[in-house]
């Protein structure tokens, strides 16, 4: 690096998420954490005593200091674009929890915001930036199981009925589309490219839904958006793949995601995960393969989230693109609301959003990219 070796970043939203953010972005010698703000004071006030740093600030105060160089927006999905698109006008990069906004309206007001200001937009999920996933994505590109011919994505259980605030995820920019389906989507497009068009069929087959983290206990939550998703993408690949995004499944043995090829398949863990098996079973195999990781954020039991924050920040830096970038959680956004579309009006819908595969972690450490052996602080 030339020059600034590290940018000043403010984390705004306290909640469940934040902590895992503070441990690894205080870890990283490219960022500097210099403020942590919510809109309840104590919420920040405990997260800066857990990380011991300076002070909290008002949402208010982060935006307009100047010496701020990036927001790293945990909101809830309904305040991520508010909070962007401020922090856009303020001059300040960001990076986002996912999804990128709750309609692709704001999605493309981010986008162009940030390119007139001139400043980059990143956004969650970073997962596909682990291990497991990185050797999955080397495993398709040198050809293991020859040409991807189709494809599953299966994401299923009851919900997040104990979540501290559980019922945000059965109103607009929730439900188990817009809250999982960006990590499953944004794997696919990692390993297989952007998507062409979508088919899909949506419906709510409990109305309501019992809260049960928080008094008063039992309270009942109207579900405003689908919690059955199911449907198909076409990439424009060509591959095929069918997928399920649902609250309303008690236990289930389907995948998370797995890949046909012409000559073997391809099974790849959890992508609400860094780590897992990564497994292939080549035509002439009589057993599934497990494939160590070959390098990258490779820890089963570690959560790195931040490493696609790092990423950006250090693309920043040297002048490249991240890999956890606007374009792609645009098109993921995109993806997402044709689905809607297309159960609304029961007819296929193009996907008029594309991006660029993200660029593969190298396998060895490289001056200004993300790697375990670059990150940390020693």
């Amino acid at each position: 690096m030339s020059g600034k070796d590290r940018l000043n970043v403010a984390l705004v939203g306290a909640g469940m998420i934040c902590s895992i953010y503070l441990a690894n972005l205080t870890s990283f010698k490219a960022v500097e954490v210099k403020a942590v703000a919510d809109i309840i004071p104590e919420k920040a006030r405990k997260m800066v005593q857990d990380f011991n740093l300076e002070r909290n600030f008002s949402v208010e105060e982060v935006l307009e200091d100047p010496s701020i160089d990036l927001i790293v927006n945990l909101t809830i999905p309904k305040a991520h674009a508010e909070i962007t698109l401020k922090a856009i006008s303020a001059g300040k990069h960001v990076y986002s929890e996912k999804p990128l906004a709750t309609d692709r309206e704001d999605g493309r007001r981010i986008l162009e915001a940030a390119k007139t200001k001139g400043v980059k937009v990143g956004c969650a999920p970073d997962t596909f930036l682990g291990g497991s996933f990185q050797t999955a994505k080397k495993l398709l590109d040198d050809g293991w199981i020859g040409e991807p011919l189709a494809a599953v994505a299966f994401r299923a259980d009851h919900g997040p009925g104990e979540h501290p605030n559980a019922a945000f995820f059965y109103q607009k920019g929730g439900g188990p589309l817009f809250d999982m389906g960006p990590y499953y989507l944004t794997h696919l497009v990692n390993l297989l490219g952007p998507a062409k068009k979508v088919t899909a069929m949506t419906q709510v087959p409990f109305p309501e839904r019992t809260e049960l983290s928080k008094p008063p206990w039992g309270k009942r939550v109207k579900v405003e958006v689908p919690t059955l998703v199911t449907g198909a993408i076409e990439f424009h690949s060509g591959v095929l793949c069918s997928t399920v995004n649902s609250f309303d499944v008690w236990a289930t043995h389907l995948p998370h995601i797995e890949i046909y090829g012409s000559s073997g398949s391809l099974s790849v863990p959890d992508p609400n995960r860094f780590g897992g098996s990564t497994k292939v079973k080549k035509r002439d195999q009589e057993e599934w393969l497990e494939i160590p990781p070959m390098g990258g954020f490779m820890n089963d039991l570690a959560n790195y989230r931040g490493i696609g924050t790092l990423d950006m920040i250090l693309a920043i830096l040297n002048k490249r693109v991240h890999r956890a970038n606007s374009e792609l959680a645009y098109h993921v956004l995109d993806i997402m609301q044709s689905y809607y579309d297309s159960s609304q009006s029961e007819k296929v819908v193009e996907v008029e959003s594309t991006c660029k595969k993200p660029a593969a972690l190298p396998l060895d450490p490289v001056d200004g990219e993300i790697s375990p052996a670059t990150a940390y602080v020693l």
